[in-house]
């Protein structure tokens, strides 16, 4: 058996609590009752937030079109007061950044992905960043679990990959990956979970 040299993340669920982000709720909230049709159409039906995701739109595009007048500081005000890092990623990150390689997967927007990282102080333990605005595909999409493993250049026995959804986490270990869900949403999962990176320290000194 391969040893594990590198940890891969998801973004929203695990590195950050909320494992759905709170941007659907933070649009209403923006707007008067009135647009409240209009905003359900454009993401149940133009799923706007799903072009935005898969690279279709960029973060302006997608928050112009939604109505926001000023793109940019709505994009930063989500980020920085609506979006709770995990307190206990970074001491986690100290621990263990230099005994492994550290990679972040995440079905996000580019821009937001990208500032998301920077804000937190994020960047400097992450080798590699997938994120499905960048490549166009989105997890659980198998092509996305091979573009990592491609551009990290590791085999799959040798990454364990962290995440909130049983999906992800099923289709990667079709492809050899080490699964771990972090519980954080009380999702059925029959293997591995963890509740904190506390917890997620100890499974992995027992990799």
């Amino acid at each position: 058996m391969s040893k594990i040299t590198t940890l891969i993340f998801d973004m929203y669920g695990v590195i950050l609590e909320e494992s759905k982000g709170n941007f659907i709720p933070y649009t209403y909230n923006h707007f008067d009752e009135s647009e409240y049709e209009r905003i359900t159409r454009q993401f149940r039906v133009e799923k706007l937030f799903g072009k935005a995701g898969n690279g279709e739109l960029s973060s302006g595009e997608f928050l112009s079109l939604l109505g926001f007048a000023d793109t940019e500081i709505h994009m930063r005000d989500y980020i920085e007061n609506h979006l709770t890092l995990d307190a206990g990623f970074i001491p986690f990150a100290e621990q263990f950044a230099e005994q492994y390689e550290f990679v972040l997967l995440s079905n996000d927007v580019s821009e937001w992905s990208a500032y998301i990282t920077k804000f937190h102080g994020l960047d400097k333990y992450f080798s590699h960043k997938i994120v499905s605005g960048d490549v166009k595909c989105r997890k659980p999409d198998r092509k996305i679990y091979e573009l990592t493993l491609e551009r990290i250049g590791k085999k799959p026995e040798e990454c364990l990959f962290i995440d909130n959804t049983a999906q992800n986490l099923l289709v990667a270990q079709e492809l050899g990956i080490v699964p771990i869900m972090f519980d954080r949403d009380k999702e059925e999962y029959a293997g591995t979970k963890v509740n904190t990176f506390e917890e997620l320290a100890k499974v992995i000194k027992d990799k």
